[in-house]
């Protein structure tokens, strides 16, 4: 576990050591990278708004050694195939069960619930979990298990992964090297994350508050009678 706290706050040590021992290995690095944190549901703890913001910082320091345009495409190129990845495992998922049902702890009526779902909220989804850790990963497998019409999740994934790499990395160009940003780069970081997981924390409390409200609104009317 430190090893990758250590990375997560070292980014932008790590990507700048990359970069100077392997050239232009280090696009296919950031690759790999943003790939198997999109793409693979077990990798959810692997970088991913804070390498951008890194990478932004280091494209604006070391043009010569990291194009910033390079880098942008190479994100969003993984960053697709990623989410494609994950949602076809997600569809496997589903089949496998529904032609087994051996699963013990996925019922059908998940399955309907997730479809139900991703049919009504799908798009937003897709594009709000691009900027929220773990949800980010788990999103596009869910919406294959859900059965999400793919061409309504490809044209989502394609928007959420541009904006996602274009704010990411164009503030990590824009504000990376900053005196300030450089010598406080792990509380930004940290920052980042911490920001990141906002958006889940509200839905989760909103969801929360809903349930509880639905709960006293069922149980008034008994209340009501039995006085």
């Amino acid at each position: 576990m430190q090893p990758i706290i250590d990375l997560f706050l070292n980014l932008d040590v790590f990507l700048t050591r990359a970069v100077a021992d392997y050239g232009l290995w280090i696009y296919a690095i950031i690759f790999v990278i943003v790939f198997a944190e999109t793409g693979l549901v077990v990798m959810p703890f692997l970088p991913g708004d804070s390498l951008l913001f890194a990478a932004g910082a280091i494209a604006a320091r070391q043009p010569e050694h990291l194009n910033v345009w390079i880098v942008a495409g190479v994100l969003v190129v993984a960053a697709i195939l990623g989410d494609a990845a994950n949602y076809v495992a997600g569809t496997h998922f589903r089949a496998h069960f529904l032609q087994r049902r051996k699963i013990r702890f996925v019922k059908q009526a998940h399955l309907e619930r997730t479809h139900v779902f991703f049919e009504k909220y799908g798009g937003k989804a897709i594009v709000m979990a691009r900027f929220v850790p773990i949800v980010r990963t788990i999103a596009p497998f869910f919406a294959g298990l859900g059965a999400m019409s793919y061409r309504r999740f490809a044209m989502y994934n394609v928007l959420g992964a541009v904006l996602w790499v274009s704010v990411c990395l164009g503030a990590g160009y824009a504000f990376g090297n900053f005196p300030i940003v450089k010598k406080n780069l792990s509380v930004v970081v940290l920052a980042i994350i911490f920001v990141s997981v906002i958006p889940l924390v509200i839905e989760w409390f909103l969801h929360r508050r809903g349930q509880t409200t639905a709960r006293v609104a069922s149980a008034s009317p008994t209340d009501s009678t039995s006085r």
